[in-house]
């Protein structure tokens, strides 16, 4: 009934999915990189909906974490 296995508190609140695309060293980092924004990006919504930070701190904030995901991908797609 009950999983006799401790909960990880890194996996729980940092769960990660597998990659299932095409294989390669680049596209896996980007997938890493992708899967970090999405939690952040969930954070920030949070932070935002409980009042925690304005409407205009949470744009800038995921604006700045667009940026660093596009930088990523040029940086890692263009080798």
């Amino acid at each position: 009934m009950f999983d006799s296995q401790p909960v990880d508190k890194f996996s729980f609140f940092y769960p990660r999915s597998r990659y299932q695309g095409e294989f390669t060293p680049q596209q896996l980092a980007f997938n890493a990189n992708l899967q970090e924004f999405s939690q952040r990006i969930s954070y920030i919504s949070a932070l935002e909906t409980g009042g925690k930070i304005s409407p205009e701190q949470a744009y800038q904030d995921i604006e700045s974490l667009w940026k660093e995901l596009k930088r990523s991908k040029k940086e890692l797609m263009s080798d």
